[in-house]
């Protein structure tokens, strides 16, 4: 049998959906109901991923080989599989250009999440990264659960609190001084001190869990979600649920970096074009990750939201499952 994740139940509820104080993408601000459904309590984990691989032979779009009628005019031999691959600055530079920090890495993949030489020994509970939409969905299908909403994540990323906080545990990103979650600590993307001791991705539940007992709903890896995106509310949650009750409306602001740039992770240009309406189809990502940093990237809350194409690996997201 293979080890998959405890499965928490999630009460049906009603909610207040998005937030009209950081991105504009993040609102119209509406009410939500939500009915009962189960969640991984953590994401899926390289050694959960592992055994899914073992059972199947599945094998990853980032593994997959690269066909050259995509890339007319590229030399046949630089058109290896592989991935793109957070790589730190030896300094400050400008954050909005991305391609400072992420590269393509030649075969990197979920076994190999920093490149060919790399490996996830040692790393069995950490969250499997490098892993694209269809394959998250695959090892859902596979373990008998499906991918969340983004109307049921944010929910349950809440985990029970009021409405109108921008954690769940309150409003700042600290409680007590304690760090509540895997998110970058120094100076992006240069400087990482650590999150409690680790810089890059962290064991599953090496942070506090929110009031319905999941860990890792901040910070640590973004998470796929079922749900197509749009950059607004009332347009991505029709697509997918059908709300009623949709209230303020705000243009919102994208914090200190500019409302251009904003997505919080590459655009990856030797896959497909992230541009609306080219490309493959985006998907709505969830939670922020080990990369989030407060001078670049203030999504590290249940609110926040960002846009992903289908076809896309990178070493920050990942995914849970649920049911």
């Amino acid at each position: 049998m293979p080890t998959l994740t405890e499965m928490v139940r999630i009460p049906a509820g009603d909610y207040l959906m998005g937030s009209d104080r950081f991105y504009a993408d993040e609102g119209p601000v509406h009410h939500v109901r939500v009915a009962e459904f189960e969640l991984d309590r953590h994401p899926v984990t390289n050694a959960q991923f592992t055994e899914f691989v073992a059972d199947t032979g599945y094998v990853t779009v980032a593994e997959r080989p690269l066909d050259p009628a995509q890339f007319p005019g590229a030399d046949p031999a630089d058109l290896i599989p592989g991935a793109l691959v957070f790589t730190p600055t030896s300094g400050p530079v400008n954050l909005a250009d991305w391609r400072q920090w992420w590269t393509w890495g030649a075969g990197a993949s979920w076994r190999h999440p920093f490149g060919a030489e790399s490996s996830i020994e040692g790393r069995e509970e950490h969250p499997v990264v490098q892993v694209a939409y269809e394959d998250a969905a695959a090892y859902a299908a596979w373990a008998g659960k499906r991918l969340p909403t983004e109307e049921e994540w944010e929910y349950a990323a809440r985990g029970a609190s009021a409405d109108g906080l921008t954690y769940a545990w309150g409003d700042e990103p600290r409680r007590d001084g304690r760090i509540m979650a895997n998110t970058w600590q120094g100076r992006f993307p240069y400087l990482n001190t650590g999150a409690d001791g680790w810089v890059g991705t962290s064991p599953v539940g090496a942070f506090p869990e929110n009031g319905y007992g999941l860990v890792d709903m901040i910070g640590n890896v973004w998470e796929w979600t079922s749900t197509p995106y749009s950059p607004r509310h009332d347009v991505a949650v029709s697509r997918s649920l059908g709300l009623t009750d949709v209230s303020a409306t705000s243009a919102g602001h994208c914090a200190e970096t500019g409302e251009e740039g904003c997505t919080c992770g590459p655009q990856d240009d030797r896959r497909a074009s992230t541009e609306p309406g080219a490309g493959a189809r985006r998907r709505t990502l969830k939670g922020g990750s080990h990369l989030c940093a407060p001078e670049y990237c203030l999504r590290y809350r249940p609110a926040a939201r960002s846009p992903e194409t289908e076809d896309t690996s990178t070493t920050h997201i990942g995914f849970r499952c649920a049911r």
